[in-house]
């Protein structure tokens, strides 16, 4: 039995469905967004304090961002919390990100000229932050907002938000290195941290793996107060 729907048809539909996401990440702000909803679910006014944006345009923003299905929404009492609709969101996330530092020099210069301005030196790499906490070398801070701790950090990890680091400085101590990180390479938390201990005369330096990062290389994260747990591949 023939049927209308031709293969060029299929084609085109199937191609025009996966445009739906293409067009919905096509936004310098929407991916912001998406990369602050990869640590925690948050509110629109959240959201909008974070991003330097009104509520008016967050809230459009993360429509789109809805409308292409990458996003979900739930009642907080009085406030709407949006979310990832899905793991596969995070992993696709990470994945464009990686494609795009490899793809295009130009985020390779804009890190470099951010992070090097002030002689900020090459950040620590996890290998070697490994070796140092199991020496007893260096201690682990995350710097990150409470919410993103609670729904997952790096195992062994101080919670010090970055704006309670200053009052905090007597926690750690001064004969260790202090490692500070935050949500990946594109924020600036761990930076800051990095600054002001390094004004306070602490050894100290960033990692610049989110928690996205640790996780999808093989390593254990931790979850509120949860036990450790480890990653398991899934062939896709």
């Amino acid at each position: 039995m023939s049927s209308s729907f031709t293969k060029r048809d299929f084609k085109d539909a199937a191609y025009g469905q996966m445009a739906r996401l293409g067009k919905a990440l096509a936004s310098p702000k929407r991916l912001e967004l998406l990369e602050l909803l990869c640590q925690a679910g948050r509110s629109v006014e959240a959201l909008a304090v974070e991003t330097g944006m009104t509520l008016a345009n967050t809230s459009q923003h993360l429509q789109v961002l809805q409308t292409a299905r990458l996003v979900e929404t739930s009642k907080n009492g009085r406030y709407v919390e949006y979310r990832l609709a899905d793991t596969l969101v995070s992993n696709f996330f990470r994945s464009f990100r990686l494609l795009a530092e490899n793809r295009l020099a130009e985020i390779e210069q804009i890190r470099r000229r951010f992070f090097n301005e002030e002689g900020e030196l090459d950040p620590i790499d996890r290998e070697t932050l490994l070796e140092r906490l199991q020496q007893r070398k260096a201690i682990l801070i995350d710097v990150r907002p409470a919410n993103e701790y609670a729904a997952a950090h790096i195992p062994g990890a101080l919670q010090i938000p970055l704006e309670q680091l200053k009052k905090r400085l007597s926690e750690l101590p001064r004969n260790k290195e202090i490692v500070a990180y935050c949500r990946g390479p594109f924020c600036v938390l761990a930076k800051e941290a990095v600054d002001l201990l390094r004004a306070h005369g602490f050894r100290a330096a960033r990692l610049e793996d989110g928690v996205p990062d640790w996780f999808a290389q093989g390593f254990p994260i931790a979850t509120g107060d949860e036990p450790v747990r480890k990653h398991v591949s899934r062939a896709q």
